[in-house]
């Protein structure tokens, strides 16, 4: 008897643990949303790592692909150096396939420009700016070879909509930042009106690019967050007069729904924040890391953050549905999962 109650024990086990599992799989991989156009992005990646994402980032299909920064760790003076690094990164096979179907774009963090938390006093960013181009493929006769930084834009336009995609330099121009000796945080907010991350030339651009903007969605790629800055890292808040600088050129030109992307931090997080004078909610989504995260990292202050932090190797997603006027948002990681959403309507 006991050995006829211990087969059907077996046999209830075996054939109620597969459904469960198959259905959380397809909880966590799909999502039901009318998509026009699909920007995938994120950051810190390092070139000698397992690129695993990138296969799970093409079944999305992405019409661009915007680098976050960090592309390659290849903290140096020596350009021989930095060069064979985002060579390693380009000849990557994964990679070299992904980016011969998606168009590829974006920004440099510190440890591509060239040194650890560096601006700029980095006495080889000229130089280091022109390995960068090579590697997204721009052309020699490009103006972005000439100018002082690497701040650009370019415009998708889809059945009469428009998304402007809007990449900052957040380092060639970085003045010095604070460092606190006081707390464990490793810098703290400068004197308010002290410094600059953007300098003068690129602030010009950036106030024009949004005022003459006729798209319907404005995407800012800036390679350190915006709106998170309590953590002590690295971050916008450490130059406060920035980020109300930033509030109020979005007020003044009245650009339409503005969506901030973000790297750096080896997590990946939504923060959101309502602004007087704005019509919608200005939205900062970091995605970070690509082949490390900061999984010791279980939580850490953000009066701005909807939804929970994500401390797992992460790659982010805009999906666009312009008949709604609504983006939807997403974290994914490995096998594709989901692993945080969040939808914002701009009507």
């Amino acid at each position: 008897m006991k050995f006829h109650k211990l087969l059907f024990v077996v046999a209830l086990l075996l054939f109620s643990c597969k459904p469960v599992t198959e259905k959380k799989t397809e909880e966590q991989t799909t999502t039901e949303f009318s998509t026009d156009f699909t920007i995938a992005f994120g950051s810190c990646n390092k070139q000698w790592k397992t690129n695993e994402l990138w296969q799970e980032v093409i079944k999305s299909n992405p019409d661009v692909w915007v680098w976050g920064g960090d592309i390659i760790y290849s903290d140096t003076e020596d350009m021989e150096v930095l060069e064979d690094s985002y060579s390693v990164q380009k000849q990557n096979e994964v990679y070299a396939n992904f980016s011969s179907k998606v168009e590829i774009m974006g920004t440099w963090d510190d440890h591509d420009f060239g040194e650890n938390d560096a601006g700029t006093e980095y006495p080889k960013k000229e130089n280091s700016q022109q390995l960068f181009l090579n590697f997204m493929d721009v052309p020699n006769d490009s103006p972005r070879r000439n100018q002082k930084g690497i701040y650009f834009s370019k415009d998708f336009v889809v059945e009469g909509n428009s998304i402007k995609i809007i990449i900052l330099d957040t380092r060639y121009f970085r003045t010095t930042l604070t460092e606190d000796n006081d707390t464990d945080h490793r810098y703290k907010p400068n004197e308010y009106g002290v410094g600059t991350i953007l300098g003068e030339v690129q602030w010009n651009w950036l106030q024009s690019e949004l005022k003459n903007s006729t798209a319907s969605f404005n995407i800012i790629m800036s390679s350190i967050q915006i709106l998170s800055g309590e953590h002590g890292w690295e971050t916008w808040a450490n130059m406060p007069h920035e980020v109300d600088k930033l509030i109020e050129t979005l007020k003044t030109t009245q650009a339409k729904n503005t969506i901030i992307l973000s790297g750096d931090r080896h997590i990946s997080d939504f923060s959101k924040k309502e602004i007087d004078g704005i019509s919608y909610p200005l939205i900062d989504f970091t995605s970070s890391g690509l082949t490390h995260s900061s999984t010791r990292n279980t939580g850490e202050p953000n009066q701005y953050r909807i939804g929970d932090m994500v401390n797992q190797l992460s790659f982010g997603l805009l999906k666009f549905d312009f008949s709604k006027q609504e983006v939807l948002m997403e974290m994914r990681g490995l096998n594709n999962e989901l692993q945080q959403s969040h939808s914002q309507n701009y009507e």
